[in-house]
Formats: C-alpha cells, structure tokens, sequence
C-alpha cells in the first residue's frame, strides 16, 4: 500500500483487517494478521476472560498451530484414556507419551488475545457488529467494508475475518450452509481432592446411547469438566443421557458451578467461505471434525489461514484479485480441513450404525489404538490415516456400501 493511500486510510480510519470474535479462530487470524505488519482491529462482543462450553482438550494439531513461544495453561497432562459403551465395557488405555492437554477456555481465549496484540493488533470488547456491508452509503469505495456496530457506529476495514461463533452474523453475510447441527450439553463439576486425584491424567469417554452420541470426562485439577453431544432435536434424551452419565459415574452429589449448552454447526460440502473481502474462519464458516465435534484445532488452523488471507484481500485493487485471493484462501482450508472433514462424516456414519464396532476396536486392535493415539499427538490426521493404511480404506469403502435406512447404497466419495 502506498504512503499516499496510507495517509488517506489514517483520515478515514480504515483498517486493513477487522477481525470479529475473540475466541481461538479470531486471535489466531489477528496475530496472522498483525505479523504481517497490518493495521488489525479484534472486536469481541463480551468482556474478557468470558467462559464458552467446550471440553478443553488440546490436541496435537491444536498445538502445531499455536503462536511461536505460547505457553499453553494446561490444567491436565492426558497420559490414559478410559473407554466404555454407554457405561459398560470399560477398559482404561495408557501410552507413556502424553496424548493430549487439558485447558480452561477463558484463560486459553484470553492468551491467545495477548498474542495478538502484542503482535500489534488493537482489541475492543463489549462490541456488537450488527451487519457487514460492501455496498451502498456507509461504503466508501470498491476496496473498503462497513462493519456496522450496534448503535450505529461503523467500522471501515479492506477485509473483514469473521469468526463470531456458530450463530455468526458474518458467517450469515456469507451464506454459510450447515448440513449437521449438535447439540453438546456440559457441568463444570467442582470435587474433593480424593476425587480430583482418582482422576489425575486421565479422561473417560464414553459412547453413548443416541445415534452419534458420547460423553466425556476430562480432570481440570479440582474440577472435572463432564459433557455430552449428541445431534440436535434429541433435546430431551441428551439431557438424560447427562443426568444418567453424571449418576453412574458417581458424582450426582456434587453440585456443577457451571451448566451449559451449546449447538456446533458443520458446514456442507458448498458451503462458501467467503463473500467479497470477507472471509469467515472456525466455528463461523462451519468448520470442526464431524464425529468428535473437536473444534479448537480447525478454529486455530483455519483462523491463521483467514488471517493470512485477509492481508492479501486487503492489498487487493480490483474485484478479479479479490476473488483469486478468496479462492486461494477456500482451496488452503479445503486441501488440508476439508479432507479432514469428509473422513470425519463417513467416521460418524459408521459411528451411528456400529458403536459397539468402534468401541471393541479400540480395546483390541492395536492399529486403532495407535491411530487414536497418533491423531492426539499430531504424528499423522484422519485424512492421512485414510490415504495411507489400506485396512482403513476398506473399512470405510464396506461402510460407505452398506444400505442406509432407506435402503438405498452410501456413495460417500
């Protein structure tokens, strides 16, 4: 951009890149952004430290995609994993490297935000974007979007990144389509010490009753985070599932601090990723591993790509550059997220139909063992798994064949 240009933007106060949502895909596009050295603006709508449903586990992909010198909060090292088929069947499986780590959201969110800015991008919070708009009078010209905030300010960036979650007013201006929506449910449930020290770095999931449904424990030092997920529209039976979960596992007596629910949305295969200069990332543009509903890694990997491509959409002079560059940006989350996520839909097909089936290859087969193990860590991904064990590939190709309750055959690509 040129000194010219530059002098004009400070008058109008344009920003290269307006960031919208702080949580993990937002601060990871902001500090991709702001690397870069660009003129980079977070809003948040909620006041910082703020709490979000979500289990906290941090995989290996997770931490691949971290800030150079992040220092993660862990609350737990993950060194075993307790499974067992809707309360029955249990066996525990150690590995001697850690699996994965165990974080609070809040204080996760809220260094991600510090890197950011100390990367150079400006944070507001308590901020609430009404709309986007990329034509019409709030619009000075061709290269510029109107971020319009409740109350009537407005907000002139080159590029927008939306990652406002997965009710995303963005994700809406872009005409993000989701074709599965769940419905998790969770307690933080505050413990004694005996209890908390039973479960020290270790984590039970638990395949659970509902088609596609399971829960989860993960230890947090004096709390244990307890959830469901199940697909939306079974409202009444995940919550029991959750009542039921919490009895047997013996801690009914112990009153949560915290209760919540939260839908997640996974995008359809055509749903876009972009609109103009506006690029969704995360949670927003529908974007998390459809069987384990894990969110984090694909909100910290796709946010950085959002934040690298909103730099070069904000250099861009004309519409055709634009468009190449937001191609460019949807081809990048595609190639790498987008296989990951076509494995993961046919994984929760086969989950749906045969529980019992994953759940007695987990306790017998080394190989499923070890891919469970080697996808934590971030030694290899679903869609490499796939592509690379010709086991896999049949299991998979018998799956996709089988008749669906209609009676007609699967031909999942």
């Amino acid at each position: 951009m040129s000194s010219e240009n530059s002098s004009a933007d400070d008058v109008r106060q344009v920003w290269d890149v307006v960031v919208v949502g702080a949580g993990p895909a937002g601060a990871s596009a902001a500090y991709a952004a702001a690397v870069a050295g660009r003129r980079v603006l977070l809003v948040e709508k909620a006041e910082l430290p703020r709490y979000k449903t979500c289990g906290g586990g941090i995989i290996g992909p997770s931490r691949d995609a971290l800030p150079p010198g992040f220092e993660l909060p862990l609350k737990d090292r993950v060194h075993a994993v307790t499974f067992s088929h809707n309360g029955r069947f249990t066996r525990t499986r150690r590995s001697k490297q850690m699996l994965f780590g165990l974080i609070n959201r809040p204080e996760f969110d809220q260094r991600l935000v510090e890197h950011a800015q100390k990367a150079g991008a400006e944070l507001r919070t308590g901020v609430t974007v009404q709309r986007v708009e990329q034509h019409g009078s709030a619009v000075p010209d061709r290269r510029t979007v109107a971020v319009v905030l409740q109350g009537g300010e407005v907000l002139l960036a080159r590029s927008v990144v939306g990652a406002d979650g997965s009710a995303s007013r963005i994700g809406a201006h872009v005409g993000v389509k989701v074709d599965q929506v769940d419905l998790g449910l969770e307690a933080e449930i505050p413990v004694p010490e005996t209890v908390a020290e039973d479960w020290k770095g270790r984590v039970l999931i638990d395949w659970g009753p509902l088609p596609g449904s399971y829960g989860w424990v993960f230890p947090k030092g004096d709390t244990l985070t307890v959830g469901v997920i199940s697909a939306r529209g079974e409202g009444t039976a995940t919550k029991r599932y959750l009542e039921e979960f919490i009895g047997r596992l013996g801690l009914a007596g112990f009153e949560p601090s915290i209760s919540s629910g939260h839908l997640t949305r996974c995008r359809a295969d055509d749903s876009p990723l972009s609109r103009g200069r506006v690029l969704v990332c995360g949670d927003a543009a529908g974007l998390l591993e459809p069987w384990t509903r894990e969110g984090i890694s694909f909100a910290l990997r796709s946010g950085r790509l959002a934040g690298e491509w909103a730099v070069r959409i904000a250099e861009a002079h004309d519409a055709v550059d634009t468009r190449r560059q937001a191609l460019n940006y949807a081809f990048a989350v595609k190639a790498g997220l987008g296989v990951e996520m076509s494995v993961g839909k046919r994984l929760l097909t086969a989950f749906e139909r045969r529980p019992g089936l994953f759940h007695a290859a987990l306790m017998s087969l080394r190989p499923a063992w070890k891919g469970f193990k080697d996808i934590t860590r971030g030694a290899t991904s679903l869609g490499e798994i796939v592509r690379t064990h010709p086991m896999a590939q049949r299991a998979l190709t018998t799956v996709d064949r089988r008749p669906t309750a209609s009676g007609e055959v699967s031909s999942s690509p």
